[in-house]
């Protein structure tokens, strides 16, 4: 390691590395013209994503975090400070991460770029990571003009009786197997985390669920519509019913992220009120 510089695991309820933090992704963002954000009510919050500071002296100059929930691969986001890349402290990060993820159930490792990062898409490729997806993330505008609900769905919490529902659907909707399918809804089931079923009339027909990130930001995901029901309008009436759910908590923030590729979620989410707030790029990597 260089001296003067030190790799440390972040606190989660340390002020002081979460002003440092946000000092960096502006610092990157500036220098690199795009939004880099470090997710970090994510890091802030008990029992959310890991993250490794790297400092020189008392100057955060790197940030490289990591999660495994319901993937077998442990996505990494990653920063270095504009003045101090080159110099290997992306690499030095990269190592320590490695090792603390030697001993879980993973087969390797996913790396997230912001769209328009050069610096970014040259580590990948002195990596040798692949290329995977491309997915935009999303936030919703209170200020969006929007349909309004109707009562052609119910929307309710999932009990026990629906998870073989809920992994059936979610199964034939994204085209996985309901073995890998089970093992997502198992590796997902935490506090904070909420499903709720979509009805019509004594019928189910989809499920949405919601990530409770703080008490004022709020992720969707795993939404999908059961592929018999899908063209007849019911998952824009499911998000609008969910959106209003959660602005009733109240959560000010609430977002999401679709495939880049995927026309037709896209235009749903666009339509309830949802605008792009950038775009990422994903490359698989080794673990080693």
């Amino acid at each position: 390691m260089n001296p003067g510089i030190a790799i440390i695991a972040m606190t989660y309820h340390s002020r002081r590395q979460a002003a440092d933090i946000m000092e960096l992704e502006q610092r990157c963002s500036e220098a690199d013209a795009i939004r880099i954000s470090s997710d970090l009510e994510h890091l802030t919050k008990e029992g959310g994503d890991h993250a490794l500071l790297c400092y020189r002296e008392d100057r955060l100059i790197g940030l490289l975090s990591w999660f495994t929930s319901g993937t077998e691969y442990a996505q990494i986001n990653a920063m270095v400070h504009p003045e101090y890349r080159r110099q290997g402290v992306f690499r030095q990060l990269l190592q320590r991460a490695r090792e603390d993820i030697a001993p879980l159930a993973v087969r390797g490792l996913s790396y997230r770029i912001p769209g328009g990062s050069e610096t970014g898409l040259a580590a990948a490729a002195v990596l040798g990571a692949r290329y995977d997806r491309s997915e935009y993330a999303m936030i919703y505008d209170p200020r969006a003009a929007v349909p309004p609900v109707t009562d052609a769905v119910r929307l309710l919490p999932a009990t026990p009786a629906d998870l073989e529902f809920s992994i059936a659907c979610s199964a034939r909707a994204f085209g996985e197997s309901e073995e890998e399918t089970r093992g997502f809804f198992q590796r997902t089931d935490e506090p904070g985390k909420m499903t709720y079923i979509a009805w019509t009339e004594d019928e189910r027909i989809g499920l949405i669920r919601v990530n409770a990130v703080n008490q004022e930001t709020a992720f969707i995901y795993n939404f999908c519509i059961l592929p018999s029901c899908q063209g007849k309008g019911y998952g824009a009436e499911v998000l609008r019913q969910t959106v209003g759910l959660l602005l009733q908590k109240p959560y000010p923030v609430i977002r999401l992220s679709v495939v880049t590729e995927n026309a037709r979620a896209l235009q749903l989410y666009l339509r309830s009120g949802f605008a792009i707030r950038t775009e990422n790029k994903y490359f698989s990597g080794s673990l080693q």
